[in-house]
């Protein structure tokens, strides 16, 4: 019996595309839980929105955040829910008027 392919979603897809725009930046946990680690980071290094948090858990599994004016999400909900977020808004319109030229 084939598979089916699951469908990809055209509105995460274009989250994604405009998250790659966004500096990203790597840390491990440690001790604490993943949350936790991103906003010390954050709190520590003073880092301004918008912001892609990759947390390292252990050496499978990598948490992904998103800081935004709004606080700190997941990076999937930001992607299927981008237009929602007006600094990420900003983001696409330039990289449309950019792929416009």
């Amino acid at each position: 019996m084939a598979r089916r392919r699951k469908r990809k979603s055209r509105r995460r897809l274009e989250g994604r595309r405009i998250l790659e725009c966004v500096p990203q930046y790597s840390i491990e946990s440690g001790e604490d839980k993943p949350v936790t680690a991103a906003r010390k980071f954050i709190q520590a290094k003073g880092i301004a929105p918008p912001a892609l948090l990759l947390v390292k858990r252990n050496e499978h599994t990598t948490d992904r955040y998103f800081w935004a004016e709004k606080g700190l999400f997941g990076a999937q909900y930001v992607e299927e829910n981008h237009f929602l977020f007006p600094s990420l808004r900003e983001l696409a319109e330039e990289k449309m008027a950019a792929t416009a030229r």
